[in-house]
């Protein structure tokens, strides 16, 4: 893995020195770089020397004179120059473990770089943070991190990554704590194993770390019919109580599912604080719906117009809220459609795992004008779903029309969309 150049952004340095996509950044004053960390920390500086290799072999050195905090406008491939640290666990949740062959090859790598968590926001189990991991975090004063915790009791964590050097876990935490690096905590609950007590235990643990941890958030395991491991699933119950447990502590936030199974209303927007881990279903479904209602939609449309939104479950009660309001507007029709998962099972209700064979039986026999999908259903600037086909495939097989929502927590370019009709 090298630092090659992905693509360059319109009128940015980069584009001015005929740099391309397919060229290789070798280093910048003649250090090389391991990461997207080093490019960030080295490019600060107002006269610098980089050396590019082309596509096509050639070496080439730039001098290049430039504000002290200007980038050069390079996207490159991955965030991660070197060998990305790969994951030590066997998690006995693990999803990647579960899948099953066929889906994209991105799909089976399993990472635990902390790089990519500052980076990314990826989470990360700490199983695999060295010595010299720590001083550089410390040295170069990165964070906040993600960091799955799941549970702080040693040999319970052992047991539930099968490392272990899963049971440090605290230690690595005091150590984020003494440093004054902060970082957001996510928590996969499984039934009978991390829940109860062990999540009040994990709780009242992070909670003595104070303002270190920025946010926890507390997920349900995923099952598929593809697992091997015999766990349970969340059920109300659990649910329930979840819920009850993390209402004690602050800064930690059920997923949306939580409260669904709980047959519960989705919170106020105050409970999710700054909305910190929306990508793991936590408040996007309130971030969602309050943006919604701050919009202003026409009364009327010119013509007849009927609109599909093919969601996931976890979505539906929303998207259903919002279906009985944008239905007042003359001449507009708004169902909605949520996709059921044949291919994982029942129990997978998110619109990141639907694939195309799901998605094509939801609304191949429809009559609609068009068909909006959320943008998490598709592989990030691309049109392929998880299981290899594309966006192409599905309107072949279904004849639809199909508008990609790319902001799943913001309805301002639907209202554009029907605005415009």
């Amino acid at each position: 893995m090298s630092a090659i150049v992905d693509s360059v952004i319109k009128d940015s340095i980069a584009q001015d020195l005929g740099i391309s996509k397919g060229d290789e950044l070798i280093s910048i004053d003649g250090i090389q770089l391991s990461d997207m960390i080093d490019y960030n920390f080295y490019i600060k500086s107002e006269n610098i020397t980089i050396l590019i290799k082309k596509a096509s072999g050639e070496l080439e050195e730039i001098e290049i004179e430039k504000d002290y905090s200007q980038d050069l406008g390079i996207v490159f491939e991955s965030a991660v120059f070197d060998k990305i640290k790969p994951c030590l666990n066997h998690c006995i949740f693990c999803f990647v473990d579960q899948q099953p062959k066929g889906l994209r090859k991105t799909l089976y790598i399993k990472d635990d770089d902390y790089r990519l968590s500052y980076l990314q926001g990826t989470y990360i189990t700490l199983t695999n943070l060295t010595e010299d991991d720590k001083s550089r975090i410390k040295r170069m004063g990165l964070g906040p991190f993600y960091v799955s915790v799941h549970t702080t009791n040693p040999e319970l964590r052992v047991k539930m990554l099968r490392n272990p050097n899963a049971g440090k876990a605290l230690d690595n935490l005091k150590w984020f704590r003494k440093n004054r690096i902060p970082f957001h905590a996510q928590i996969v609950l499984c039934p009978g194993i991390n829940d109860g007590k062990e999540l009040d235990r994990t709780l009242s643990d992070l909670a003595e770390l104070k303002n270190t941890v920025l946010s926890t958030a507390i997920v349900p395991v995923g099952i598929t019919k593809f697992r091997d491991e015999k766990l349970k699933r969340v059920d109300s119950k659990v649910a329930k109580e979840t819920i009850e447990i993390a209402s004690k502590y602050k800064r930690v936030c059920c997923s949306d599912e939580f409260f669904l199974l709980a047959g519960k209303p989705i919170p106020k927007a105050k409970y999710y604080g700054n909305f910190s881990q929306l990508d793991d279903g936590v408040g996007a479904l309130r971030l969602t719906y309050d943006d919604f209602k701050k919009l202003r939609f026409s009364k009327s449309i010119s013509k007849p117009y009927k609109i599909i939104f093919a969601c996931s479950y976890a979505a539906k009660a929303m998207l259903e809220k919002i279906s009985q309001k944008l239905n007042k507007i003359k001449n507009l029709e708004v169902e909605i459609c949520p996709v059921k998962s044949n291919y994982w099972g029942e129990d997978i209700t998110v619109a990141g795992l639907i694939t195309t064979e799901d998605l094509i039986n939801t609304v191949k026999n429809k009559k609609c004008d068009t068909v909006i999908i959320p943008s998490v259903m598709l592989r990030p600037y691309s049109q392929d779903f998880l299981d290899g086909k594309n966006l192409d495939y599905v309107k072949e097989k279904t004849k639809q029309n199909f508008y990609v929502q790319n902001n799943i927590y913001s309805f301002k370019e639907i209202c554009e969309l029907i605005n415009n009709l």
